[in-house]
């Protein structure tokens, strides 16, 4: 036994192991490949479904870039150059007049000339250089070059003053007993012969306007400056201002001290006085005087009494200020060794002209006009020799131009605000419009704006409105482009987008300055100016469009194509305001840019829809149903999109409601479904070699193409997602019956194709059979998914994600047909082999007592292991599951002779079980097996026990259907006194009509079983009534029996009504049984008169195969009681024809 054991499959040990089936959808074997970006024609071919599902496959497509919402990610796919913005060169600077040219050129000459301050390290300190580059800029010649600087030199030099503001110092040595000082600065300007007799003095080198020096030149009146005292402190803050004029930029000096205080007398009377003293010897004895005064109340003192302290001194030659100016801390220097100080001091330097012999001076420009007017030459002239036609142009200044600049700005005493603020924006601003440039560049600028704005206050009115126009016209620049946002800002190109947001930013940086201006550029919000923009813009978008695609003089089918390109426009549009365009104007702006140009695209879509469907309607055909079916579809996605985003209401959109007209377009093309289907199954079944696809897949091309089919229905189903839930029941139920045919129709075709091979393809194991199994497995599978993907919501009550009750039906019904389907295609692929296991059974059983029963078996195992191999490689799992389950194999096996049977049938259930790999115990140990185990048990009992048996299952027996028989009435007690069974046939009723008037002529025979527990007991029968199926018999019968023999095994009374015909035999009606131990006065027997009990209906039926299985093991025993019996029930039997 365990070597027969050893030879179990390892087919069936490895059947639970293997993957599920993989769906095989990338394309459809025969099917016209198209490009899913072409509009969907819908053209329909007569008898061929192919253009139709190929039409259906686009549509889908076109469905699957709308689910969920969308990434930027997705949308930005491009990183090209933007497309140019409109540019205009009348909105830039004005175009100057000749004269005005030649004054402006004679400025830049004027200020190179007299140029004067250190030039920086990224400066060009070359004055031929800046020359030279002057004249290309205002593209003169060298004659006239050569003149206008010889013009310029002629004039008169300008004036220079040195601008000082003194902001504070720190560290200061402390002088006072309380640990402080009342520190104050006397500064003023050392002419060059001042500063040379200085030089020249060995024992003091450093000037101080407290010590007496031999100068015999007078100082200037008002050359000397003094700060206000402040007391108390070693980190004074004055923040004082002061203007010098300077005689020589190249040899003058600033000279400054820092004293103590000792004396509340004000200082600004004796600066006063100080400057009226001519010569360095009178100064110092008139501020010596002062203070002695000072601090006797006016009255002269002891001159070593009460003088301030110094506390130190700097000197800075005015060649050293940079041309941008000097803004530092100096440390503090001692006016002679002996000197003590420390500390430094803050100041601002900055050296400037404050009379220029230009003509633009002359005639009352402002240094500020002339300024700007030069910036923007520079700037037409710089960008138009870097990048002509980029819009990414920074303003980036080459050396000499940023050179002049700053030599212009700091000689027309310009403020940070006016200098790298107001004329760079507003010459930027206005050349943007005549020549596109970077936003990040004017971002820049306008955020410095911000960073110097508290000095707008100082501002002239005159350029405080400049600066106000600049910001009024950049707002309408950018307020036209944000009109036509699509076409100069496109959603796919990241480059452009960077540039809306960087253009935005500029807008939201004018609104900030909007409270700030007495005259303000913005007659209202900023984004309210926005919003109307995009509105516009989006309507004028919305109309080119409508005018492109579907002008509204065409007819209505005319139109239909147009209007579906222009829906599928919009929607993609709406895709890139939600993605890309609403986060940069929410966060930038606050402006909803998304719901606002949702609510106006679909309203306009909608108002079209709804026009187009009501003159289409009356007209409708399947390819204006096609094409408004697709219409109808992308206009629910535009709807579901706006449903998806979290916190929209759809109830208030003009798309609400509008899947009413497109009803009659949408049943119509449902309606065509079944058929294209149909005609799709037919021609790929046609070209089905009925092979596999492939040798990862067990299925053929014309399985791939049924599913892909029904794959396509269920999911445009899913895409139309029809609102309305009674009229999606309706629909939805219409098309799941609809899928049910298609695809029985498509198991129909198999199997007609399946009959029609030779008859070698169709023995056992026969390739293409598998095929076609399998085939319609994978359909079955498919079919199921796509009724469960067509179910809806019933009513308010409905469950999702339950089945409604009308797929479910059609399901199951689909299912069963299915079934019967692969039931009639196993019985051929396993034909062949139960005729060659049933021979192989039949070897075992004749073979020699002398061979062992494991050698005897083996051969029918072998054979099955090599067949099973064989199914298992061509049939997927739950294929080979049905054959087996089935049983025709193992049933074949459990019918040999009675030789080795037992042995047999356990050897076939451990082989089909595979110790736990194949069936289960409970699948192989069914009816069958049950029945054959019993019959094995009875073929080794006596014949009596077999008889027994035989009555026993009769009693087991019950009706399928408790009317088709009839029904019989009847009342049993057992007399004890007399020993006697008292049975009383009442009537009967719903018999069966046997003769040919439609009625019967019943009798009923009672008789006791088994015979040879009641020998005695003959069979009784009741009269004949004719002519009903209803008869009342009220007979009364006796048995004369003993107790004991009722109680017996299998005991029972046995009730046969037969059908009187006089010139043929009787016909069999039905019978019943009554066990006699359930008759009264038999379990116990009871004393005195025992009173009937009540009646008893017993249903009629007529014998079962389990009754015949002891009948049949009777058959085969030669006794003489075992064949009387049998010849006896054998009569009965001829009478027993299926009505």
């Amino acid at each position: 036994m365990s070597a027969l054991l050893g030879m179990k499959s390892s087919v069936l040990r490895q059947m639970r192991e293997r993957p599920a089936l993989r769906r095989r959808a990338e394309q459809e074997p025969g099917g016209a490949s198209a490009d899913p970006q072409e509009p969907a024609t819908w053209a329909r071919k007569a008898r061929d479904g192919t253009e139709f599902f190929a039409q259906m496959r686009l549509l889908l497509k076109k469905g699957e870039g709308r689910r969920g919402l969308p990434c930027p990610e997705v949308l930005l796919r491009s990183g090209s150059p933007t497309p140019a913005e409109p540019v205009d060169p009348d909105r830039g600077q004005r175009v100057l007049t000749q004269e005005e040219v030649e004054l402006l050129y004679e400025e830049a000459l004027y200020t190179v000339l007299h140029r004067a301050g250190a030039v920086g390290p990224e400066q060009v300190d070359d004055e031929d250089a800046l020359l030279s580059y002057l004249q290309q800029v205002f593209g003169t010649s060298p004659e006239e070059h050569a003149e206008a600087v010889g013009h310029v030199k002629r004039a008169k030099a300008p004036t220079y003053a040195l601008k000082v503001s003194v902001i504070c110092a720190k560290n200061l040595l402390a002088k006072d007993p309380n640990g402080f000082s009342d520190p104050y600065c006397m500064l003023g300007i050392l002419p060059a012969s001042g500063a040379q007799q200085e030089a020249s003095q060995q024992k003091e080198p450093r000037f101080s306007f407290r010590r007496g020096s031999k100068r015999s030149s007078p100082l200037p009146a008002k050359s000397i400056q003094v700060t206000e005292v402040r007391s108390g402190t070693l980190n004074p803050v004055w923040k004082e201002h002061f203007l010098f004029e300077i005689e020589d930029v190249h040899t003058d000096q600033l000279h400054l001290d820092i004293w103590d205080h000792d004396d509340d007398v004000s200082l600004v009377e004796a600066c006063r006085k100080l400057n009226e003293v001519i010569g360095l010897k009178g100064v110092s004895r008139y501020f010596k005087q002062i203070v002695k005064s000072a601090r006797a109340n006016g009255a002269a003192g002891p001159p070593e009494d009460h003088t301030d302290d110094f506390l130190g001194c700097l000197n800075i030659p005015v060649r050293e200020v940079p041309v941008t100016g000097m803004d530092r801390w100096f440390k503090l220097e001692p006016r002679s060794r002996a000197s003590c100080v420390q500390g430094d001091c803050h100041l601002v330097l900055k050296l400037i002209t404050t009379q220029r012999d230009t003509g633009m001076s002359q005639r009352g420009r402002s240094g500020f006009l002339s300024y700007l007017l030069l910036l923007s030459r520079l700037l037409w002239f710089e960008h138009r020799a870097e990048e002509p036609d980029s819009s990414s142009w920074r303003g980036e200044l080459s050396g000499p131009a940023a050179t002049v600049l700053s030599l212009h700005g700091a000689q027309s005493n310009l403020s940070p605000l006016q200098l790298a603020v107001l004329g760079h924006w507003r010459a930027s601003s206005r050349h943007h419009q005549s020549r596109t440039l970077d936003y990040g560049y004017l971002l820049g600028l306008l955020e410095d704006v911000q960073a110097h704005w508290e000095e707008a206050a100082s501002l002239p009115q005159e350029q405080e409105e400049s600066l106000a126009d600049s910001f009024s016209a950049f707002s309408e620049f950018g307020l036209r482009l944000l009109r036509q946002l699509r076409d100069y800002f496109p959603a796919t190109n990241s480059t452009a987008v960077g540039r809306l947001e960087l253009l935005l930013k500029c807008l939201r940086k004018l609104q900030l300055f909007q409270p700030s201006f007495e005259i303000c550029p913005f007659e209202t919000e900023l984004s309210v100016d926005v919003a109307a923009a995009l509105k516009r813009g989006n309507r004028e978008w919305f109309d080119r469009l409508l005018d492109a695609k579907c002008p509204r003089e065409q007819q209505g089918p005319q139109r239909l194509p147009g209007l579906i390109e222009l829906a599928d426009a919009v929607y993609a549009d709406l895709q890139s305001c939600y993605g890309i365009y609403a986060s940069l104007f929410h966060s930038i702006l606050e402006v909803d840019f998304f719901s606002l140009t949702f609510r106006q695209l679909e309203r306009l879509v909608a108002e079209e829809a709804w026009v187009l469907t009501d003159e289409l309607n009356p007209k409708m055909t399947l390819e204006v149903a096609s094409g408004l079916l697709e219409l109808y579809l992308t206009l629910a996605d535009t709807q579901r999109f706006w449903h998806s985003i979290p916190g929209r209401d759809s109830r208030s959109l003009a798309l609400a409601g509008i899947h009413a007209p497109f009803l009659p377009a949408v049943k119509l093309w449902l309606q065509v479904v079944r058929d294209q289907a149909k005609w799709r199954f037919q021609g790929a079944v046609d070209v089905d070699t009925l092979e596999p696809v492939d040798p990862s897949c067990k299925h053929s091309s014309s399985a791939t193409t049924a599913s892909l089919c029904l794959s396509h229905i269920r999911e445009l189903w899913v895409r139309l997602a029809w609102p309305e839930p009674a009229q999606a029941q309706v629909l939805g139920t219409q098309l799941g019956q609809d899928l049910c045919e298609a695809t029985l129709f498509y198991s129909e075709l198999l199997r007609k194709k399946a009959d029609a091979q030779p008859a070698a393809g169709r023995e056992a194991g026969g390739e293409q059979l598998c095929v076609v199994l399998n085939n319609v497995e994978f359909v079955r599978k498919a079919a199921g998914q796509s009724l469960r993907g067509l179910a809806w919501p019933e009513g308010a009550a409905g469950l999702e994600g339950v089945l409604p009750r009308s797929l479910l039906s059609c399901m199951q019904a689909l299912d069963e047909d299915l079934q019967r389907e692969v039931s009639t295609l196993t019985a051929h692929l396993t034909s062949k082999m139960v005729g060659d296991i049933r021979k192989y059974t039949q070897h075992v059983g004749l073979s020699p007592d002398s061979i062992q029963n494991d050698e005897a078996v083996a051969p029918l195992l072998k054979y099955l292991d090599e067949k099973l191999a064989m199914l298992n490689a061509s049939l997927v799992k739950e294929n080979l599951h049905r054959v087996l389950l089935g049983q025709p194999l193992l049933r074949a096996g459990l019918q040999p002779p009675p030789a080795r049977c037992l042995f047999l049938s356990q050897a076939l259930v451990s082989f089909f079980h595979a110790e736990g790999q194949g069936l289960s115990m409970e699948s192989l140990r069914d009816g069958s097996y049950k029945r054959l185990e019993e019959e094995l048990r009875l073929h080794k009992c006596p014949t009596r026990e077999c008889i027994e048996q035989f009555y026993l299952d009769k009693l087991k027996q019950r009706p399928l259907e408790q009317s088709r028989f009839g029904r019989l009435s009847v009342r049993c007690h057992y007399e004890a006194a007399e020993q006697r069974l008292a049975v009383e046939v009442l009537h009967a009723a719903d018999l069966l009509p046997l003769d040919a008037n439609g009625l019967s002529d019943p009798f009923v025979i009672v008789e006791l079983g088994p015979p040879h527990v009641f020998p005695l007991a003959r069979s009784q029968r009741t009269q004949v009534k004719t002519r009903t199926l209803h008869p009342l018999y009220d007979e009364l019968f006796h048995f004369s029996v003993p107790a004991e023999a009722c109680r017996r095994r299998g005991a029972c009374v046995l009730f046969t009504v037969m059908d009187h015909d006089w010139l043929s035999t009787n016909d069999f009606a039905g019978e019943a049984a009554l066990s006699l131990a359930t008759i009264p006065g038999v379990a116990r027997p009871q004393g005195g008169a025992l009173r009937a009990g009540p009646p008893l209906t017993l249903h009629l039926r007529r014998p079962r195969a389990q009754v015949r299985s002891a009948l049949r093991m009777l058959e085969g025993r030669t006794s003489k009681e075992a064949q009387e019996f049998v010849k006896k029930l054998k009569e009965l039997e001829k009478y027993m024809a299926e009505p």
